[in-house]
């Protein structure tokens, strides 16, 4: 229920106060100030019977407490708490908005190609900020459309504008350009595949062949006579072994970030921070903005992104373990395959467990791009 305090002043406070618990009034606290002077704390319904009952007395509300108090202060200072809203939802609607789209190459070419891409997804000035998502989505869309153009491209919000990075895909004119060479074996392998687009190849599919052994020659004979030197261009690819040992914990525990964020806001007074909004579950912090910053007053505004973090934690069987290292593994290979390599075989050679932890030894049989060059002597 919601209380207040009044004062009371007159000529025999005690009689008075005694009238008021005669008449069932709840007196919460009472402070005799003087001889002639009371607080009293009381229901706030029953501040209108006491005024009827004042004839000769002097009462006045002190102090508001509970919801009235809310009211009050909301009341008193309305037109502040509006401005200060209406400043803060501008702020923060200002904050979302993208006021400059730097794009960072040399070639004028590549830049203006890009902005007008960027513009066909609304990534441009005075624009709304994109998710995380929508922006790789539109990344994987403009490096597939530009395959042959882009090599890579990053596109990172930093406060209110996007900063664009792209890397240009040179082709060379291998024929026009390279000396005379030959296509040599980069590894130990056995050959599956010869593609030849000039040169003499000299040795055949399933053919054993150790580092460095001449597969396309430059080279060309006529009557055991050399009739000219070329430049050999091919590929090869050849069947390579790679042996693989990998540790995985029983007990298994990872803080993953995850890659959707949240923005937090503050009101800085000095050196003191006070949270406008809250997140649970955001606690890797990747940046801080200054929204806003009086000129002459010691406040600000400012907005920190976070990411998620998902906690992990595993207790894993023999098998499992075994599994997720024999993963491990395998992905160990496939980071270091191009486009076309890929794992032939598999064999498991060897599982033990040491200090809570399953050893795996993995045998690879690769199918993998064994071309290398080596320029032609005297030329």
């Amino acid at each position: 229920m919601n209380k207040i305090k009044i004062n009371i002043t007159g000529k025999n406070i005690e009689r008075f106060i005694k009238r008021l618990i005669s008449l069932n009034i709840e007196l919460y606290k009472i402070d005799y100030l003087k001889y002639n002077e009371v607080n009293i704390i009381i229901n706030n319904n029953d501040y209108a019977k006491i005024n009827e009952l004042k004839t000769i007395y002097e009462i006045k509300i002190v102090e508001l407490y509970g919801i009235n108090k809310i009211k009050n202060i909301l009341k008193k200072y309305k037109y502040i708490l509006i401005i200060l809203m209406i400043s803060f939802l501008f702020i923060l609607f200002l904050s979302n908005i993208i006021f400059k789209v730097d794009i960072i190459h040399n070639d004028k070419n590549i830049r203006e190609l890009l902005r007008e891409e960027l513009v066909n997804y609304d990534i441009k000035p005075m624009a709304l900020k994109k998710s995380y998502k929508y922006i790789n989505k539109v990344k994987e869309k403009i490096l597939k459309k530009y395959q042959d153009k882009i090599e890579w491209l990053e596109i990172e919000r930093i406060g209110t504008k996007y900063i664009v990075r792209v890397e240009e895909r040179i082709i060379n004119n291998e024929k026009d350009t390279l000396l005379p060479r030959n296509i040599v074996a980069k590894k130990n392998a056995t050959i599956l595949k010869i593609e030849a687009e000039n040169g003499e190849i000299i040795k055949n599919k399933n053919d054993y062949v150790h580092k460095g052994d001449v597969i396309i020659s430059g080279s060309i004979y006529l009557n055991d006579n050399l009739k000219e030197n070329k430049v050999a261009i091919g590929k090869v690819y050849g069947e390579v072994w790679y042996k693989v040992e990998v540790e995985y914990p029983l007990i298994y525990y990872e803080e993953k970030i995850m890659s959707d964020e949240k923005d937090i806001y503050f009101f800085n007074i000095n050196s003191f921070k006070f949270k406008l909004n809250h997140i649970k579950n955001y606690n890797v912090k990747k940046s801080e903005t200054n929204i806003f910053k009086h000129l002459f007053l010691p406040i600000s505004i400012t907005k920190e992104t976070y990411k998620k973090v998902k906690y992990i934690k595993q207790k894993l069987t023999y098998e499992e373990a075994t599994n997720k290292a024999i993963e491990c593994a395998e992905n160990k290979i496939k980071k270091r395959l191009k486009e076309k390599e890929y794992i032939i075989r598999t064999k498991k050679l060897k599982v033990e467990e040491n200090n809570s932890k399953i050893i795996v030894e993995m045998f690879f049989t690769v199918y993998e791009d064994i071309t290398d060059y080596v320029y032609i002597e005297g030329e």
